[in-house]
């Protein structure tokens, strides 16, 4: 059922359980573990962006009107607010996460950033797409879940030391292969002749002016410059924390 308003603000089933349990766990782990300001600022950034991007009119729009609104929520889900989140983490917390084997072997560069970009590329197939759009139960939480848990893989070598702690010229190069492997995905969709999503082709009333195509190629648009920009910065720090190394021995 359509919303009442393209605009409509309502917290759904994942702001009115999830966040708020993701919100209680990382307070008993700072509980436990402690913190500091910064990366508690850091965690609470990350709570704001999911709720922005489950709760605002930007959930709506996405789920119904827009491509391009929902692939700023799919970036906001598999990047940003994960990002805040990793960053969020203490340096005991990490080290008490890093005790699981699990989790050693999820944050290994060559597995956390092949199964990030694995999900990403998995959800954009147009029949998968579609599939969630058109069951906005199940599948559309099992997606913005995995969303958020792969970006949090994804993020977790670039920002964290332990369970290894990756050299400056590895995370530049572990942030440049990010960019390189992730930025066709935006590219293709803005440079595609047709519309391959047939759920936004029906989506009714037409909002903006966008035509199907018109909003494919801004959602594209968007998507690669965002990731070109984010990627970019990270990749541009560590490398220059690497020629800064290089020039201290």
């Amino acid at each position: 059922m359509l919303a009442a308003s393209p605009y409509e603000w309502h917290a759904g089933l994942d702001t009115t359980l999830a966040v708020p349990v993701l919100g209680l766990v990382y307070l008993f782990l700072v509980g436990r573990y402690g913190t500091t300001t910064p990366r508690a600022l850091s965690f609470a950034g990350a709570i704001f962006l999911l709720l922005v991007a489950l709760w605002s009119p930007l959930h709506h729009l996405g789920l119904h009107y827009l491509l391009t609104a929902h692939l700023l929520q799919n970036v906001i889900l598999a990047e940003w607010a994960p990002l805040l989140a990793v960053f969020g983490i203490s340096a005991p917390m990490a080290a008490a996460f890093a005790r699981w084997r699990l989790w050693r072997f999820l944050t290994y560069p060559f597995v956390a950033l092949p199964v990030w970009l694995v999900n990403y590329y998995v959800w954009h197939i147009p029949f998968v797409y579609d599939g969630a759009l058109h069951h906005q139960g199940s599948l559309i939480h099992l997606e913005h879940g995995l969303y958020f848990a792969t970006g949090v893989l994804m993020w977790w070598p670039l920002v964290q030391n332990v369970p290894r702690r990756l050299p400056s010229a590895g995370r530049a190069a572990y942030g440049f292969a990010a960019f390189l492997f992730a930025a066709p995905l935006g590219l293709l969709l803005a440079l595609l002749p047709r519309a391959i999503y047939p759920y936004y082709v029906h989506a009714r009333p037409r909002l903006w002016g966008l035509s199907p195509l018109a909003d494919q190629e801004l959602a594209g648009i968007t998507m690669a410059l965002e990731q070109a920009t984010v990627l970019f910065v990270i990749c541009a720090y560590w490398f220059s924390r690497f020629l800064h190394e290089e020039g201290a021995t």
